[in-house]
């Protein structure tokens, strides 16, 4: 772990909950997010693409590794090719190991893809890169301490815990603010992106 202070860690005042009511509130933010009328979500993501690039153009990295949405994750590739087109390179998140950190892949919006072992879509010809300086986790949920909740990898976590740390954007709609505790391994995000702003 590495002692910067501009990612604090999240607060540990109260006990983790159990795995099994963790599991229930993932349940139930994934089915929020799913049952989203299809016009909202394109609206949610079009203002949430106006934000991505504001925080961007304020950051002023040469490189940001953007994520693939899934299961409904907002989908943000017209803010990464209005990225590309000022210049930005992109990279995305590919799994080499199981419980290990991220890697990292150059990616051109259109570029052929492939889906991995996991099912997720890496580019079709892997160019590896180091971690870059700015980075987008994808939340199913957050809380107001910034902390992430996703689907219970741990590849996020790994990334974050290794040094040089990147700055983080977390990505979610602000309906999937929840209240929920810190596990010891948490560590909060630079800001939240959603919609409505940063938080």
């Amino acid at each position: 772990m590495n002692s910067d202070s501009r990612i604090p860690r999240g607060p540990a005042t109260s006990p983790a909950p159990a795995g099994s009511a963790k599991a229930e509130l993932r349940r139930q933010l994934s089915a929020a997010r799913t049952a989203l009328p299809g016009p909202t979500r394109a609206g949610w993501d079009q203002a949430l693409g106006a934000h991505l690039l504001a925080w961007c153009g304020a950051g002023g990295w040469p490189q940001v590794a953007v994520y693939w949405a899934l299961a409904g994750e907002p989908d943000l590739t017209p803010a990464y090719a209005a990225l590309a087109a000022r210049g930005v390179a992109l990279l995305l998140p590919v799994v080499v190991e199981k419980h290990a950190a991220l890697a990292f892949a150059h990616w051109l919006p259109g570029e052929a893809m492939v889906k991995d072992k996991m099912g997720v879509a890496v580019p079709a010809h892997l160019r590896l890169a180091p971690c870059p300086p700015a980075l987008l986790v994808p939340c199913l949920g957050f809380s107001p301490a910034r902390l992430r909740l996703g689907y219970g990898g741990g590849y996020y976590d790994r990334t974050l815990a290794l040094a040089p740390r990147p700055a983080t954007a977390g990505i979610a709609y602000a309906c999937q603010r929840a209240a929920f505790a810190a596990d010891p391994h948490d560590i909060a995000l630079d800001v939240i992106l959603t919609e409505t702003g940063p938080l």
